[in-house]
């Protein structure tokens, strides 16, 4: 993606609501994201963070409001362009886990490859870039079921990556993995974001980790949907009202949440 420059804006969210015909699930989502941000999407459990991730990536139909991805609007783009803004993981399980890691992989080129399917010199370099980026190199030719779900989450990644897109959206993905492989994961992603200026966007219910991490994180509390740098956000006390304040409370100096005992 050459000529981008950081002050352009790759995603923009103005007064958007999201849901389905006949259930809104969040509403008046403003946002806008510049080119190698690292970004979060939290909240609690069923506020519409998987659907907000999805409206996104035009995998789902907005209900209202304005979504646009480098300055063009969403719903606007043929498919096949589509694929070359956006890049996507989400939680589904792997449709084949009989392909090899490259294989898998490899599917992140399919934009970009003949009707035969296949690869080209550039298409290698860049799945083989997507391998070592996402440290997957020594496992490049094991099968996807030999895998743990940290390697494989990285594998479902690096496809992503391979795909080349200035957007990559992640739907929770640091989900059934331990503390030491979700903190790997993040750390991984932005230095991903800071290295190659990809802009990712995440869901997450890791608030914590996505304070010390994230360029700037949406909040969707299903009324302000507050939206800024961890920092900022936490000026205003937006952490605050999150969770009842009977059983968890958030400490602004640690930037933690505290269970009341």
């Amino acid at each position: 993606m050459s000529g981008q420059n950081h002050d352009q804006t790759i995603l923009l969210a103005r007064d958007l609501a999201i849901g389905y015909p006949d259930h809104m699930v969040a509403k008046t989502i403003n946002f806008d994201l510049h080119q190698g941000e690292f970004m979060a999407i939290v909240g609690i459990n069923g506020i519409g963070k998987s659907t907000l991730l999805r409206t996104l990536g035009n995998v789902q139909s907005k209900i209202s409001g304005t979504i646009e991805i480098n300055e063009k609007s969403l719903e606007k783009l043929p498919p096949k362009e589509l694929a070359l803004e956006i890049s996507m993981v989400l939680t589904e399980p792997v449709a084949s886990k009989n392909l090899t890691v490259f294989e898998l992989v490899a599917l992140g080129r399919q934009p970009y490859t003949n009707w035969l399917g296949s690869l080209t010199k550039e298409d290698r370099e860049k799945i083989n870039h997507a391998l070592v980026i996402l440290e997957l190199l020594p496992l490049k030719n094991q099968k996807c079921f030999e895998l743990s779900d940290g390697q494989l989450q990285r594998v479902m990644i690096a496809r992503a990556f391979a795909q080349d897109t200035s957007l990559i959206l992640l739907d929770e993905p640091t989900t059934h993995l331990d503390l030491y492989h979700k903190v790997k994961i993040l750390k991984l992603l932005k230095s991903i974001s800071r290295q190659t200026l990809k802009t990712i966007v995440f869901t997450s219910h890791e608030i914590e980790l996505a304070i010390q991490l994230c360029d700037s994180m949406l909040l969707l509390d299903g009324v302000e949907n507050p939206f800024g740098p961890p920092c900022t956000l936490i000026e205003q006390k937006a952490f605050d009202q999150l969770f009842p304040s009977d059983t968890v409370s958030f400490d602004a100096n640690t930037g933690s949440f505290r269970i009341e005992k």
